[in-house]
């Protein structure tokens, strides 16, 4: 007897597994309704880092063939004398390039087209590949004076190797399409579309003139065995000196790299929420199976077994569970990374090969086992207190765990779930902030759940039929879980309706909220002697001139009495170099516009005195950048001519509006004579109007670029329309979590369902009346979780507008009248659907079965 006892030698670790799996065997089916409950969000974390880390991957092997060589060195103003003797020391670059955004013409066909043009020299790109149809067109169109059009713009315009393409003043013969070429991605070409043409012939466009935003770059390839680094350190404080700049290949991954950080940090947390309410189930679900097991643990403690075992049978348990949950997620997981490839595709200048990374593999896995026990722990310590008694007395209340061990398991699962969030972010302190918002939201939702019942109980409808007040009483039957699955069902609503809410508010964000008619047509680069011409084109087609701004270019020369050159050098001074290095485009005006908000000072709206500094208004980015204040001086460098200012005022500027704003803005009767451009807006009724005044300005104005609102609001649209299918397909794992939830608790409830069944039907319910109840409960269920998760959506998007973004919102209806009514609809179906069971069984084969 003594070898065969629990606490006899042979009891050990061994005994422990085989006790696990002896009583787990007995219910597999429910443990593994509770392992699918962290599936769903295992999965969703495991394809996020898996495609992140298959794009770093892919970003960082494909370096040069983003940036088309080793490194470049680029300004927006030619290389002078100092920065080309830089560049013959490096052996001359290997290619140049200058390119701006201009408007294009095709005689013969109708319209016109924003573009980006390209003009090069030399051999580009360096690494990587240049495909064009027919292949040969990209060896050819620098000598044979030809240009490169990118196929959307061909297929757009019905273009054919052989037609031509104006642009400026010059009419190029149109060489071939343009298939593949360095960082083109289907976004940025469906804004402007590139076309590459020499750089000898660009002078012939005569679009080089004052106003012109252009980019010159120069592209290297390394030497065999160079330092890029090193080479990078040295000459880097050079070229900022004379206003250039050098990015390495490695500096063109890393910025895009970081691009998609921030979406994919927002996903994994959608996910890890979706992960956070399968764990809630976890929990629901050992607490209820703990109770079902309390006449075993009662049981093996009589023959023998000491606390710790028994606590450790069931802890092998749950962490079998979330072992196989996390590879069964990760499994997933690897097959859900071809949804985001697909969705990714045309943001991406890379073509992503698929991957099986181990490290998100592992993170699944092990995920699965720390989320599962963490959740698991409180319940599971319940059988420490289970008394060998409970086995002979019948009745005997639940054990309870002391306040400072529930409090001490509390803190180590949110500090679980913080080290988890923190190892997702990079970032603790993030983290820190997403664990504080999430248990609020839980809190909030779980609060407003239990307000809601407590409603329901004070104001009870006694005078609603039998059916419908069954169905209420039943939220608060025994072992009840009506408050995890009101948290489950509202955290999936809250996201999705949160996504509809917050799409509503960025549409009204992007509205021109001022007095003035809305313009969606903004013509750039217009000189100085064209305004009147361009009104005259604007005038025979009713287009109303909107706005005309005169833009004035400039440099900082000084900032408080001290010279920009000296503070460059100043290895102590803690001015933002941006400040030092930013060519100003400024206006002048007398009055603030709509997107402005004066914080400090006075403002200024004409100088009429002749001697003096002159008053001008400096944004509050600026000012806090350049450090400086109201009263300070400025000396600007206006084509040469040296210019003495005074900070008169600092405006808050709202960069977020849809509107032409400014850093710097000077009173009017200063800069009315200095070599300027202007930005002129117009409003098209109608996209037959727009293609027509376009048509005909570009051909009478070939130097001014329009900007088409209505078609880059459709590109935005787009864009917009695929990250929240995105952010939509992960919300709906929080969605399908919360049903798995319920299925679990369905499934858990079973024997209080049952016994409720014999009663009503010994007192004579039909199986008709059994089915109305059934299904008013899950309508309330579904109605009551939905509708709190609408709600609280609503208030902390409206929370958003109205503190963060300042604008007032017309919630979406959607959330009201299809996410509401159809999460209702299903929690009805899935709970009808696993009560079939108990609806169906007559009085006496339930009672036999359950042992009642």
């Amino acid at each position: 007897m003594k070898q065969n006892s629990v606490n006899g030698k042979r009891a050990g670790i061994s005994w422990l597994f085989r006790m696990a799996w002896r009583d787990g065997r007995a219910g597999l089916r429910r443990l593994a309704l509770f392992m699918s409950s962290i599936v769903l969000g295992i999965g969703a974390l495991v394809s996020i880092q898996n495609f992140g880390n298959t794009l770093e991957d892919t970003i960082a092997g494909q370096s040069r063939e983003l940036m088309g060589a080793d490194f470049l060195i680029d300004s927006d103003r030619p290389a002078n004398e100092v920065v080309q003797q830089l560049m013959d020391s490096l052996g001359g670059p290997a290619s140049r390039e200058v390119s701006f955004l201009s408007m294009a013409l095709f005689p013969g066909k109708e319209g016109s087209k924003l573009i980006r043009v390209r003009a090069l020299e030399g051999e580009y790109p360096l690494y990587g590949k240049l495909v064009s149809r027919p292949l040969a067109a990209s060896a050819a169109y620098q000598g044979e004076g030809r240009a490169l059009v990118d196929a959307t713009l061909m297929v757009q315009f019905g273009l054919q190797p052989g037609d031509s393409i104006k642009i400026g003043n010059k009419v190029f013969p149109v060489g071939g399409s343009l298939l593949e070429a360095p960082g083109n991605t289907v976004v940025s070409t469906s804004v402007a579309p590139a076309v590459w043409i020499p750089l000898r012939d660009l002078e012939a466009t005569g679009l080089v003139q004052t106003g012109s935003r252009l980019e010159y770059a120069y592209y290297f390839r390394a030497r065999e065995g160079q330092d890029l680094e090193r080479l990078y350190d040295q000459l880097d404080p050079l070229l900022d000196a004379e206003e250039a700049d050098m990015d390495l290949h490695t500096d063109t991954s890393q910025r895009l790299g970081r691009r998609f950080e921030n979406v994919g940090r927002f996903l994994k947390l959608v996910a890890f929420i979706a992960l956070l309410l399968g764990c809630l189930g976890i929990a629901s679900s050992v607490q209820l199976y703990m109770k079902e097991k309390r006449a075993f643990v009662a049981i093996l403690k009589c023959l023998g077994a000491s606390r710790r075992q028994t606590f450790f049978i069931f802890l092998i348990q749950v962490t079998a569970i979330g072992l196989a949950g996390g590879i069964l997620g990760s499994v997933l997981g690897l097959l859900l990374q071809e949804v985001f490839s697909g969705v990714a595709a045309d943001f991406l200048p890379v073509e992503l090969a698929w991957a099986i990374h181990w490290g998100p593999v592992l993170t699944g896995m092990g995920l699965g086992v720390v989320m599962a026990v963490l959740f698991g722990l409180l319940p599971l310590l319940s059988s420490w207190l289970v008394s060998p008694l409970s086995v002979l007395r019948i009745g005997q209340p639940d054990p309870v765990l002391s306040r400072w061990l529930t409090g001490a398991v509390l803190v180590v699962v949110a500090a679980g779930i913080w080290a988890v969030a923190a190892g997702l972010l990079q970032d603790p302190l993030r983290a820190l902030w997403f664990v504080a918002a999430t248990m609020a939201a839980f809190l909030v939702l779980g609060g407003m759940a239990w307000g809601g019942m407590r409603l329901i109980r004070r104001y009870f409808p006694h005078s609603w039929g039998y059916e419908a007040r069954q169905a209420l009483l039943n939220l608060f039957r025994p072992n009840n879980q009506t408050l995890v699955l009101v948290v489950a069902i509202g955290i999936g609503t809250f996201l999705i309706s949160t996504l509809y809410f917050t799409q509503d508010m960025l549409l009204a964000r992007a509205r021109l909220e001022d007095n003035t008619p809305s313009a969606n047509l903004i013509l750039l680069d217009v000189q100085a002697g064209q305004q009147e011409g361009v009104a005259g084109i604007m005038r025979p087609m009713g287009l109303p001139l909107v706005e005309n701004i005169p833009i004035v270019t400039m440099r900082l020369h000084q900032i408080s009495g001290r010279n920009v050159d000296d503070l460059r050098r100043d290895s102590t001074s803690t001015i933002n170099g941006w400040i030092l290095n930013h060519e100003f485009r400024v206006t002048y005006r007398d009055t603030l516009i709509a997107s402005e908000r004066l914080v400090a000072g006075e403002w200024v709206p004409r100088f009429v005195e002749t001697t003096g500094p002159i008053p001008i208004s400096l944004s509050d980015n600026v000012a806090r950048d350049a450090q400086v204040g109201v009263g300070d001086t400025l000396v600007f460098n206006v084509q040469g001519v040296l210019m003495d200012t005074r900070v008169a005022s600092i405006r808050e500027v709202d960069w977020g509006r849809l509107q032409l704003n400014f850093s710097v803005v000077f009173p009017t009767g200063v800069l009315e004579a200095a070599p300027r451009f202007h930005v002129m807006t117009t409003d098209a009724p109608e996209e037959a109007v727009s293609a027509r005044f376009q048509q005909e300005l570009v051909r009478a104005y070939p130097n001014v670029s329009v900007l088409d609102i209505r078609q880059l609001l459709g590109v935005v649209g787009d864009l917009l329309q695929k990250l929240s299918w995105v952010i939509r397909f992960m919300a709906f794992f929080s969605i399908l979590t919360g049903f798995i939830v319920l299925l679990g608790a369905v499934r858990t409830s079973r024997f209080q369902r049952i016994r409720e069944s014999v009663l009503l039907r010994t007192l004579g319910a039909s199986s008709r009346q059994l089915l109305k109840i059934t299904a008013l409960e899950y309508c309330f269920l579904g109605a009551i979780g939905s509708l709190m998760g609408v709600l609280l959506a609503l208030a902390g998007t409206q929370l958003l507008a109205y503190g963060l973004f300042e604008v007032s919102f017309v919630p979406s209806a959607i959330p009201f009248l299809v996410v509401f009514p159809l999460i209702s609809l299903a929690v009805l179906g899935i709970g009808l659907l696993n009560s079939r069971a108990v609806l169906r069984s007559p009085p006496l084969e339930v009672l036999r079965r359950e042992g009642v």
